[in-house]
C-alpha cells in the first residue's frame, strides 16, 4: 500500500509540475497575440514563481554542500602543473618577457650575458613553480582555499546575504533591467 501511496504522489507532482510548465509556456503566447492572460493561467504562473522561490535557496544549499565535499577530494594543482607542462615554452618565454621590462632593474640590463641570466632564471621559475605545483601540501592549500570561498558563499547563501545586495540580479531578470532597478535604488 505504501509503494502506492509513493508512486501515486510522484504521479500528482508530476501532473501539477506539467501543468505549471505549460502556463509558463502559454502565458507569453497568449500575451504577444495580445490576449489577456486568463485568470487560471495567472494563478498557476503565480503558485510556480512562488514554488521556485521556495526550493532555490535548500536546492543552492545542498548543490555547495556537495560542490564542497567534491573540493575536498580533488587535486587541482596537479591540473595546473600539467598546464603548464604543456604550456611551458610560452610560459617561460614570457616570463623571460616580463624580466627583461620590470622596469626595477635597468642598471643589471646592461650587464655582458643579461639574456642568458634571464633566460635561466625563467628556466628555474618554470621549474620550481612546477614542482611547488606537485607538492601535496600546495594541493592542501589550493582545496582549503577553495574549500573556504565556497563555505563563505554558503554561508552567505543561508543567512540570505545575496538577496540584499542590489548589485545581483534575480533569475529570469534581464541584465539590464538589473543595471537599471540597481541605478533607480
Amino acid at each position: 500500500m505504501a509503494i502506492h501511496g509513493w508512486r501515486d504522489l510522484g504521479l500528482i507532482l508530476g501532473f501539477v509540475l506539467v501543468i505549471m510548465l505549460g502556463s509558463l509556456l502559454i502565458t507569453p503566447l497568449l500575451v504577444r497575440r495580445g490576449l489577456k492572460t486568463p485568470a487560471g493561467l495567472r494563478l498557476i504562473n503565480r503558485i510556480s514563481v512562488r514554488t521556485v522561490q521556495l526550493v532555490k535557496r535548500p536546492i543552492t544549499i545542498m548543490v555547495l554542500d556537495e560542490v564542497i565535499d567534491v573540493i575536498k577530494t580533488g587535486h587541482y594543482t596537479r591540473n595546473i602543473s600539467d598546464a603548464i607542462e604543456e604550456n611551458y615554452d610560452e610560459l617561460k618565454a614570457l616570463a623571460a618577457e616580463k624580466i627583461r621590462t620590470d622596469s626595477g632593474i635597468p642598471i643589471v640590463s646592461r650587464i655582458p650575458g643579461y639574456d642568458k641570466v634571464v633566460g635561466q632564471a625563467s628556466e628555474s621559475v618554470m621549474h620550481v613553480l612546477i614542482a611547488m605545483l606537485g607538492d601535496p601540501r600546495m594541493d592542501e592549500f589550493v582545496s582549503d582555499l577553495l574549500r573556504n570561498n565556497l563555505e563563505q558563499i554558503q554561508s552567505a547563501v543561508r543567512r540570505r546575504e545575496n538577496e540584499r545586495t542590489a548589485s545581483f540580479r534575480q533569475a529570469g531578470t534581464p541584465a539590464a533591467a538589473a543595471v537599471s532597478d540597481a541605478a533607480t535604488s
